[in-house]
Formats: structure tokens, sequence, C-alpha cells
């Protein structure tokens, strides 16, 4: 079904030069012009129009995926242009299909928050790019500047309390930490530092865990209840995390609910526990660019299915408490889920 003006872009992982898994969402935050293409002269063709609005294609403003349908015999020669226009390769033109794309060259312009600005054949290739550069600034994309649908509460954790899980860190030391991503169906724990930068520790301690869920049920479930109209029933994980300036500690844009294995979780909570550090807040890219910050005990709370990064840390180090909360009906997707699973992590 073809793509109207303000649907919501179908996502997709697919090959890139130099990633074999390119996620195209957590480019949010940008206008994105997604160019399907056929191997051969029609690849030269886009990258002359792409030309005439260089400067545009920054990777802030706007950047271009020159997607190549079907075999493509130039494949290893292929080198992204930096900032701003990169190759993906859709060698079985399953993406093309999300975007009626197939048999025709279509350039389809997305607005940041992922959503259809515009769809047209190659005559209207030059016009469409040309406009590119007089469109308002990503984060005043619809009129004014977004705020993200988080809520921010403080004083979840009283301040004993939050010296009491950095100093458990501490004691026992963190372990560089992972991400989850789906392979070949099952949801793996993966290791990159180009995508992630952060040391955690895990909870074990059976009281400390009771005391962190005796203070999220008296002063953050009210809340989650009140703002969201959810009620959590279940908490997944007792984690301290530590991003420091030392790594440049970060969070690459992603989602939290995107295998089988976390499709359960519904939100994800983030309590600072320390003030004294530079960097290192939240962002959530689909609506713009401002960042957000919890006090020192403190909460942030949003959707898994929003994407979000934590920013590098430029000075000290930053703590903070990292639980994913959800119901009993998600509770029924986590069991049966577990058979799509790696063993090792519920081993």
């Amino acid at each position: 079904m073809a793509l109207l003006y303000g649907d919501p872009a179908p996502t997709f992982a697919i090959e890139g030069v130099s990633n074999p898994r390119y996620v195209l969402d957590t480019a949010a935050g940008r206008y994105l012009l997604l160019i399907f293409v056929k191997a051969g002269p029609a690849v030269a063709a886009a990258l002359e129009i792409l030309e005439r609005r260089r400067a545009a294609f920054n990777d802030l403003h706007a950047s271009a995926f020159i997607i190549v349908v079907g075999k493509d015999k130039a494949r290893k020669s292929r080198r992204d242009a930096l900032p701003g226009i990169r190759f993906l390769f859709d060698a079985d033109g399953g993406v093309a299909d999300l975007h009626d794309a197939r048999e025709a060259e279509r350039w389809v312009l997305l607005d940041p928050a992922l959503h259809v600005m515009a769809a047209v054949g190659p005559d209207q290739a030059g016009a469409l790019v040309d406009r590119l550069p007089s469109l308002a600034p990503p984060a005043v994309h619809g009129g004014f500047p977004s705020t993200a649908p988080v809520l921010v509460t403080p004083r979840i954790f009283e301040p004993a309390f939050c010296e009491r899980l950095i100093a458990l860190y501490r004691e026992t030391g963190g372990e560089p930490s992972g991400f989850m991503r789906e392979v070949d169906g099952v949801t793996t724990l993966m290791m990159n530092d180009q995508h992630k930068r952060r040391s955690d520790v895990i909870v074990e301690d059976d009281l400390l865990q009771k005391q962190a869920v005796a203070r999220l049920t008296r002063r953050l479930l009210p809340q989650i209840e009140k703002v969201f109209n959810f009620r959590p029933t279940r908490i997944e994980r007792y984690l301290v995390a530590r991003y420091d300036a030392e790594t440049g500690g970060f969070f690459r844009p992603h989602r939290d609910n995107t295998t089988k294995g976390t499709a359960h979780r519904r939100f994800a909570v983030s309590i600072n526990l320390n003030a004294d550090y530079d960097g290192g807040d939240l962002r959530f890219p689909e609506f713009g660019d401002r960042t957000y910050r919890p006090p020192p005990g403190g909460a942030c709370v949003f959707s898994c299915s929003i994407l979000h990064e934590a920013t590098p840390v430029t000075r000290g180090e930053r703590f903070a408490f990292l639980p994913f909360l959800y119901d009993e009906a998600a509770a029924k997707v986590r069991e049966e889920n577990l058979k799509f699973v790696d063993p090792a992590l519920t081993a």
C-alpha cells in the first residue's frame, strides 16, 4: 500500500556500508530523504541531484539514504559521503516493498518524527531536494519547540538512599554493559562501545531491592498512574549504572522494547543519584533537541517505545538507577517470549 502524506513511515533494519544492520529509526530527529534506486546509472544520477544542496545534508538538518534495490555489483566499492549521505542495500527488495518502490525509483521525504512529507518520482526529485534548506529547523518542524511525552518528577529517592546505591557500585565495581539485539530471531546481548559506554552493578541484596520497590511504590507509581493511566505491577532489573567522562560514557539513540525478549517492557525509569557531572542528559530525538535531567533522587519516566539517548558525560561521573516497569498482561508476553531469548541471559 502506497504511503500517503502524514503517514508514519515503516521502520526497517538493513545492511549499510559499514553497519551490517542499520536501523533507520535511530536517525530520527532530522529530515530523512530515502532514495530507492536500482543499481546502475540511477545511483550516480541520484548523487548528482543531492550535490545541488549538499550543505543541507549535514546529519543535523537532514540526511540522505541511497537505498540500492536488488543486487548491486558495485556494493564493495560504495562509500558513504559523510556527513549526511549513506548507502543502504536492499538486495531482496523487501524494504522497497514497504515504500511501494520495488519497480520504480522513488524519493521519500520524512520529517524528524518519521512521518511522510512527500513521495515523488525522479522527475520531481530535484525540486524536492531544493526544498530542504528552507524547511524549518528540525526542533520546530511542527511549528513550535516540542517536548517529549515524559514524566519528570523529583524526590523519589532521598539523598541517603542515593548515596547508599552509589556506595554499592563503588564497593562492587561495575562491569561494561551491552544492549539487546535480535539475531536470527533470538534476543542476544551485544557489546559495542561505539553504541554504548556504560558500566553496571546489579543490586543482588534482597533488602535493598525491597527498599527500592517501597520508594517506587509510594512515590513514583501514583505519578505514573496519574500521568500515563497505567499501573505497573512488575519491575525488571535492579541496576545501578555509571557513565563517566573518562570513557565519554553515552548510549546512542535506541528503543528499549524492539526484540522478542524485551517486548514486554512498558516504561523505562531513569533516577539520577548525583549531580556533580556535565553532559549525561536524556534526549528524545523524535521530539526535538531538548535534554532532560532530573535532580538527584528524581526520576524521568518514558515509554520504552520512544527513541532516546544518554548524551556523553563530559565531566565527572553520572550514577543512575535504571529499572523497567511492566504489568501482568506484559508478564504473559515475557513468559511466552522466553523461548526466543538466548539461554545465557536467563541462566
